[in-house]
């Protein structure tokens, strides 16, 4: 299975719980899951961690790409589905979702079989009409 990580898991992590200073161990482990294609970030979260301030984690992102980076084209049929499927159903969460590109990282999560999101409230938070087979 893939896991695809919210910018946030990456961010509060750094600043909460696992410093990458004080707790190198687990972002060596995520940089291990990612080479083995356990664990990746969408371009979209990869993006938005580097528009942050330049610190330790945009360096260490930076220097993780390879191994991180989900390598993959947004499907704009799936990102379609998502909206219309209920996702942003309601015009002003479709703007912020697609201002801050949360539809377009559900919508690789369905592509890759990941069926739901939980970085946002269980209220704004639907389950993707699974793609498999």
């Amino acid at each position: 299975m893939l896991y695809l990580l919210d910018a946030n898991v990456l961010i509060d992590a750094n600043r909460d719980y696992y410093p990458l200073d004080r707790v190198p161990e687990f972002w060596d482990w995520l940089v291990d899951c990612g080479t083995t294609q356990h664990v990746k970030i969408p371009l979209e979260m990869y993006e938005e961690v580097l528009a942050g301030k330049e610190d330790d984690l945009t360096r260490w992102l930076k220097d993780n790409r390879e191994a991180l980076l989900l390598d993959e084209d947004v499907n704009e049929t799936l990102v379609a589905r998502v909206t219309d499927s209920g996702y942003a159903r309601d015009r002003t969460l479709r703007l912020q979702f697609t201002r801050n590109r949360t539809i377009e990282t559900i919508a690789r999560s369905v592509s890759t079989w990941v069926t739901t999101t939980a970085s946002k409230p269980p209220a704004y938070r639907r389950i993707a009409p699974s793609t498999r087979p």
